[in-house]
């Protein structure tokens, strides 16, 4: 009789389930982190939108001596422009002549309920809230 063992190839249960656990506890750790990136671009493209904003205000006004009657002009209202609106955008409260306040405001998954949901910028160029600029 011949003895000869023959090596067989392949993973065990035990080999796959650990891969699967590992695969599990990297996934649970990497995607809040990546969730938490793509919040910080959405809000870095508002604010790059708003201060595009602040700009259109400024010649508005350099034009038209008064920032009255931007309110219902402003060229886009949403961040980002086009597609699905993170953010909204709008002059509040009404211009004055010599004021306005534009503000962004989270929306769907980017309002997470933090300090960070309404951003502004004023004819000042002072921004809000501290620490999300």
């Amino acid at each position: 009789m011949n003895n000869i063992k023959y090596r067989e190839n392949g993973f065990t249960l035990i080999e796959l389930m650990i891969v699967v656990v590992i695969l599990g506890i990297l996934a649970a750790i990497a995607y809040p982190s990546y969730q938490e990136q793509v919040r910080q671009t959405r809000r870095a493209n508002a604010q790059a939108n708003l201060m595009e904003l602040a700009s259109y205000m400024e010649r508005y006004y350099t034009e038209n001596f008064t920032y009255v009657g931007t309110q219902g002009a402003l060229p886009f209202d949403q961040s980002p422009k086009t597609g699905t609106a993170y953010y909204n955008i709008a002059v509040n409260p009404a211009p004055t002549a010599v004021s306005y306040q534009l503000e962004a405001t989270a929306q769907g998954a980017q309002a997470d309920g933090g300090n960070c949901d309404s951003l502004t910028i004023n004819q000042t160029g002072a921004t809000g809230p501290a620490g999300c600029w």
